[in-house]
């Protein structure tokens, strides 16, 4: 079953969250896989391990909201790139610490094709350039099926991060992708955000059908033979 690309377009933080739960909650075997690309306004999340120490001191004005994803405080606003990922696990045979490795690896690829280099952390998920983290991971798995997703700092305004420690890491720096590529070859939010919406569905996709496979071989060597 091929997963859906949806474009939610600019939408509130909180509205987002709850369509997620609500589709998490409601889905059933058949129900397809979804990837949702969107942005939001100004807003810091504070995940479920969240500690309120690295909330140094933030702007007033942005909402601080208490999410149920994993991990520590980050930072959404206009120009991020935010994919939500709601895969049935159980059903695609995926490990959450798989889905991780495969949403680095979309954020890898995708910044490759533009002769970017960057790395995973296995000691602090999430994605880095030259020490500078720009991409964050944060997911929720209920009953074996996930929500939220990465968020990539494709052409935005930085500086709501100084305010806090980035996922809780302590004089963590920032970088967008605007400020690695010549102006002339950025694609635009949309097809950027299309492209490595494609990518990282194609690597699910590709992870999940080798799953398949590898179950279907395991089953043949169990049938008892005749």
């Amino acid at each position: 079953m091929p997963i859906r690309i949806i474009h939610s377009g600019l939408q509130a933080y909180e509205q987002s969250w709850q369509a997620m739960q609500e589709y998490t909650s409601t889905r059933d075997d058949c129900s397809e896989d979804q990837i949702w690309i969107v942005e939001h306004p100004p807003v810091y999340t504070q995940g479920l391990n969240g500690k309120s120490e690295h909330l140094l001191y933030p702007d007033p004005s942005i909402p601080i909201v208490q999410t149920d994803r994993g991990g520590q405080i980050t930072y959404h606003g206009p120009g991020q790139i935010i994919l939500y990922v709601l895969i049935d696990l159980k059903r695609g045979k995926l490990g959450v610490r798989a889905l991780v490795s495969l949403l680095e690896q979309a954020i890898v690829d995708f910044l490759s094709r533009y002769d970017i280099q960057a790395y995973a952390d296995p000691d602090a998920p999430g994605v880095y350039v030259d020490g500078r983290k720009i991409a964050s991971l944060g997911l929720k798995i209920r009953k074996q099926k996930s929500y939220h997703g990465l968020a990539f700092n494709f052409d935005m305004d930085l500086t709501p991060f100084k305010a806090i420690n980035p996922c809780g890491l302590i004089d963590m720096q920032m970088v967008q992708f605007k400020e690695l590529v010549d102006a002339t070859s950025t694609p635009l939010f949309s097809q950027a955000a299309l492209e490595l919406a494609q990518i990282l569905a194609d690597l699910v996709e590709q992870s999940i059908t080798q799953n398949s496979g590898e179950n279907s071989a395991k089953q043949q060597e169990d049938a008892p033979s005749a």
